[in-house]
């Protein structure tokens, strides 16, 4: 197994690669297109972008200046709270997609849950999946009371719950459940935007297997059964993040992993952002 051939199977039958790579902040067109090819080189077939990170028509550009066809790869995108409801999110894809300069997305996802456009913004994405101009829908940022509630109403449940995991956030009630309904669990800020990576426990582990700490949390996330993006624009670390299908962690040092959790985010607090309608 490598990065390249390691795909998980969604609910509706499309595959995902499990290890992807993550575009937030990379806004830059000539950095955007170094990243691009350094990850495409090493193996990368997944690239995660979103409408609120304002890069999607770089992230395209890439692409078509590098000449990466685009059966090639799997594409993801989120559609921003300012652009939810019906209407809006439909206008807002069909705008994605021209950035992108793309006929259709792998992976479509709602970026947060928000009260003032819940179901009329999943029942869009139904809609644009039933168009061809997504392959899969699914959530960001939901937790289990966001997915209870939405399918009260739904005809399709998300394929894949994207949240921030890491071994100081290892969210297990989160991954139960989404097992339990067949949705892929996807991390972002996997690493924890780099607040992981001098914990004691970790650096110990990472010199047994003469790998380091973030190389060990990424294979930690790799035996959990979770789909990650880690993001980097550096060629090195890029190449080192796929480099993790060589050695595997003990059950007791999954275990130590797993015993790290502090409830602690680096990001925003899902409910929060579900009640003020965008992220505070």
């Amino acid at each position: 197994m490598d990065i390249q051939s390691n795909m998980l199977k969604l609910a509706d039958g499309n595959q995902i690669p499990q290890e992807g790579f993550g575009l937030y902040k990379v806004t830059d067109r000539v950095t955007m297109r170094n990243s691009i090819q350094a990850a495409y080189q090493n193996g990368y077939r997944l690239f995660d972008t979103a409408q609120l990170y304002g890069n999607e028509k770089e992230v395209g550009q890439a692409f078509k200046d590098l000449d990466i066809s685009r059966e090639n790869i799997f594409v993801t995108t989120k559609v921003s709270e300012a652009n939810q409801g019906y209407q809006r999110t439909i206008n807002s894809v069909k705008e994605s997609l021209k950035e992108l300069q793309m006929d259709y997305i792998d992976l479509l996802l709602v970026h947060w849950p928000i009260q003032r456009a819940f179901f009329d913004t999943w029942q869009a994405f139904e809609e644009l999946k039933k168009e061809g101009l997504t392959k899969s829908i699914g959530v960001s940022n939901f937790q289990i009371i966001h997915l209870q509630y939405l399918a009260t109403q739904a005809n399709e449940m998300p394929v894949v719950n994207q949240i921030e995991l890491h071994p100081r956030l290892t969210q297990k009630p989160m991954l139960k459940y989404d097992q339990e309904h067949q949705i892929v669990t996807q991390a972002w800020s996997p690493l924890g935007r780099g607040a992981m990576l001098n914990i004691p426990e970790l650096e110990s582990i990472a010199k047994q297997h003469n790998k380091s700490t973030a190389q060990v949390i990424l294979r930690w996330h790799l035996q959990n059964g979770v789909s990650f993006i880690p993001k980097s624009i550096h060629p090195k670390r890029i190449k080192q993040n796929a480099d993790i299908y060589d050695f595997k962690l003990s059950a007791d040092e999954m275990k130590q992993i797993d015993d790290l959790n502090q409830f602690f985010r680096t990001g925003r607090e899902p409910e929060l952002t579900y009640e003020n309608n965008h992220q505070y």
